[in-house]
């Protein structure tokens, strides 16, 4: 991984990817005596705010982490309204992506899903594949363990055909076969909340990020809580190995 600052970092002190762990909606719902799929639902208007206020700040990729591989889980019920939010979701919010130039990506085990799912995210995506504002990731049925277990089993295939030399297999090797390859690295990860712990999410792409985390749940959290998290970041000192110094001499 790059030591060397990214031009818009150079230029605004705003992070290039932003990765966010949107938790505390069934803790929401409970304090108002609602149901976990009210709340969210109640969390659907903070993912278009922060994917608004996002694309306001010209942040060049988001990644959120929708529904994990441990969240299978889950009750049966709220499984089920999480699909159908999903699906929902797939079906009503991707033409507004699409108007406003988003494009938007799934990372994850698709297999998991219903095929009614798996062809909705097929057709967003090539619905948006061209747009050239925001890159919008969402991460579900998303573990960080399988990715990396699926970049191992790829890398091994290769070997095996020998197309690759066991040597060969490097980080830049590993890295290539990822989910996200093809994205700058997270440069911030947020989690909501209050909880202090990353839960299985990008693993290899969260080596040298950023964390804040806020005791915000996620249902409250805005544009404006996104903006605070931009501001804590852009007051770190990023030094990848290197010395104060160093890093200082880069900025100058």
């Amino acid at each position: 991984m790059s030591s060397t600052l990214s031009s818009q970092e150079c230029r605004d002190g705003l992070p290039r990817h932003v990765a966010v762990i949107m938790d505390g909606n069934n803790r929401w719902a409970r304090a108002r005596g609602f149901s976990g799929v009210r709340g969210h639902r109640a969390g659907v208007e903070s993912v278009r705010a922060v994917i608004r206020r996002a694309a306001e700040r010209r942040i060049e990729t988001l990644t959120l982490f929708a529904f994990s591989s441990e969240n299978w889980r889950r009750p049966a019920d709220e499984v089920s309204a999480l699909m159908e939010l999903f699906l929902w979701a797939l079906k009503r919010e991707v033409k507004k992506l699409h108007e406003h130039d988003i494009r938007l990506s799934v990372i994850g085990d698709r297999d998991g899903f219903s095929a009614s799912i798996q062809q909705h995210i097929a057709r967003a995506e090539a619905l948006t594949r061209d747009n050239r504002g925001l890159h919008l990731v969402i991460a579900a049925n998303y573990g960080g363990q399988w990715d990396l277990a699926r970049a191992a089993r790829r890398l091994a295939a290769r070997v095996e055909a020998g197309e690759l030399r066991a040597e060969q297999v490097d980080e830049a090797a590993l890295g290539s076969q990822v989910c996200l390859a093809e994205a700058p690295p997270v440069d911030l990860c947020i989690r909501t909340s209050g909880e202090q712990r990353i839960s299985n999410f990008l693993l290899w792409q969260l080596a040298y990020a950023e964390f804040y985390f806020t005791p915000v749940l996620w249902p409250d959290f805005d544009g404006a809580a996104f903006d605070q998290a931009l501001e804590s970041y852009r007051g770190r000192l990023r030094r990848f190995g290197m010395t104060d110094e160093q890093v200082e001499a880069q900025h100058a």
